[in-house]
């Protein structure tokens, strides 16, 4: 299993689980179709621990047999990572 961590939403896919966790809510929402875990509620103040412990629950979940959103959906994109600032 992957835990791939994005705050632009980049499409990932791979022929492992690979559970998408967003930096931010915006991004969480727009993308819901992507987005595994939403840890951008500890920016507006969820318990740290409480966040882990779901998030960690959630990849025991995946671990088992629940499938990714990628899985989900069909989603197999791979994509291609650079070096410096993406506008």
């Amino acid at each position: 299993m992957i835990l791939f961590t994005t705050g632009r939403g980049t499409p990932l896919g791979n022929p492992i689980p690979t559970v998408k966790i967003s930096t931010n809510s915006t991004l969480a929402k727009h993308k819901s179709r992507w987005i595994d875990f939403d840890a951008g509620i500890l920016i507006s103040g969820a318990d740290p621990t409480e966040t882990a412990n779901t998030l960690f629950q959630s990849c025991m979940e995946i671990a088992s047999g629940k499938k990714t959103k990628n899985e989900q959906y069909g989603y197999r994109e791979i994509s291609i990572f650079k070096d410096g600032v993406t506008l």
